[in-house]
């Protein structure tokens, strides 16, 4: 589709949305929504007529592009003959979905709790675990996020919890292995792994093996900078939840549903978790969905004794239509392996050509269609290009970044001092390149911030 301009549309939408929207992690009267006017594949376009081509996925959430037709009309036609009806029942759309997921998931998770979407699955990911252990700590990870909501966001390792953190939730946080900016003092990924899992042990030494319900993880952190975990560090996890009759929880909701060139990212790490969350690529955002992956065991403790927890709109069946046929897209157009495939050919080989030309690049990190950019103000000292959770000034060299990525067309990721580079899964090799070309450009003007 063509964009066409209609400027006095658009100020409509933005009138409408200044008076009556409240935007979730902003101060109101601070911010300047983009009104848009449509989306389709991997682009989206303003009411001005501007175009950007979305190194985002939204939220990284539109594995499949925007609009893909085949979803929109699985979705047109479940609201034709269902539109809704109570989770308490069996219907087509949630049993198929629930079976399609459970064919992907790794090894016994075959239960499926559907959820509205990640934050939710966390919380109920949490709740399984405190009730089937008897216990009530969490251990999470520093770098991380995993959701907005009461018990989500004490477990979220980012700045986002600071102000939500009442301290009562049982939550006990640690150091992941993150060999680039490593709190142990490593030089190898060897020695990250070696020291991270030692680092761990202790935690739960000190918190008291007992009491520590289960351990929480992204498998692949996302928004908290997408570092892939040294190889045997997952494994060596898994082997620390079982000595101490933990419950290991992966967290899939970004990295799920080919974004890492896998169905689900632990098929890197040859690992099992006892529960997995998912969300956002299921069904590429088209409704709102999540849910939570179950092992054999954890499912068998509420065979007799009632589950306490559900959500009105759990299995909604559009969301789950939408599943269904995004699943069935993403088999039938081979995105997974599309998704591999770019990110091997493209992706990672373009964004490391971009680092060795930009001094504002430190390093590149990712796989399949889930890549980071590490910008810095000095290579040698991996002084970040903009303080920790820097605002206003102090974040002038990645707004002045983001504001030319935007002129050259591309909607980026932007996350304190780094850009992810995170477009739909079946991003064409030439929507790419388009992309590596702005990317380009805008390191360029962060470039003029290093030392």
């Amino acid at each position: 589709m063509t964009p066409h301009a209609d400027p006095q549309a658009g100020a409509a939408v933005k009138a409408a949305d200044r008076a009556h929207v409240f935007h979730s992690w902003s101060a109101q009267g601070l911010i300047d929504p983009l009104a848009v006017a449509g989306a389709e594949g991997s682009y989206f376009w303003d009411y001005d007529g501007n175009r950007y081509l979305d190194f985002t996925s939204g939220l990284v959430y539109t594995n499949i592009g925007y609009q893909h037709p085949k979803v929109v009309a699985a979705i047109q036609e479940q609201a034709g003959r269902l539109a809704t009806f109570a989770p308490a029942f069996a219907v087509e759309p949630r049993s198929e979905a629930a079976r399609l997921i459970a064919e992907r998931t790794p090894g016994d998770l075959d239960k499926i709790f559907f959820t509205n979407g990640g934050a939710e699955a966390v919380e109920n990911a949490i709740r399984m675990a405190r009730l089937h252990t008897g216990r009530p700590k969490v251990l999470s990870a520093y770098r991380s996020y995993h959701g907005g909501t009461a018990t989500a966001i004490n477990v979220t390792g980012d700045p986002r919890r600071w102000a939500n953190d009442n301290g009562t939730a049982g939550v006990v946080h640690f150091w992941g292995p993150f060999l680039y900016r490593s709190p142990f003092y490593s030089s190898t990924e060897a020695e990250e792994c070696a020291r991270a899992l030692t680092h761990l042990e202790d935690t739960i030494a000190f918190e008291g093996p007992q009491t520590v319900a289960a351990i929480i993880l992204e498998t692949i952190p996302g928004t908290a900078g997408i570092m892939t975990p040294p190889s045997g560090y997952l494994a060596g996890v898994r082997e620390i939840c079982d000595r101490h009759g933990i419950v290991f929880v992966l967290d899939e909701v970004m990295a799920g549903f080919g974004r890492t060139g896998t169905w689900f990212a632990a098929e890197h790490f040859d690992v099992v978790p006892d529960l997995m969350t998912f969300a956002k690529g299921v069904n590429s955002g088209y409704v709102p969905l999540g849910g939570v992956a179950i092992s054999a065991e954890i499912a068998a403790t509420f065979d007799k004794r009632p589950y306490p927890g559900g959500l009105t709109y759990s299995g909604h069946p559009l969301a789950c239509a939408a599943a269904v046929a995004t699943i069935k897209v993403m088999e039938e157009e081979k995105i997974v392996e599309h998704a591999a495939r770019i990110g091997e050919t493209v992706l990672g080989p373009g964004l490391r050509e971009l680092a060795e030309r930009h001094p504002s690049v430190g390093e590149v990190r990712g796989t399949g269609a889930f890549w980071a950019l590490e910008l810095v103000r000095d290579r040698e000292t991996h002084e970040p290009l903009v303080p920790y959770n820097a605002t206003g000034e102090a974040n002038a060299a990645m707004a002045a970044f983001g504001a030319a990525c935007k002129k050259n067309g591309l909607w980026p990721f932007v996350n304190m001092n780094r850009t992810h580079a995170v477009p739909p899964c079946n991003v064409t090799e030439a929507e790419a390149k388009e992309g590596l070309a702005a990317l380009d450009a805008a390191l360029s003007v962060a470039d003029e911030f290093t030392v």
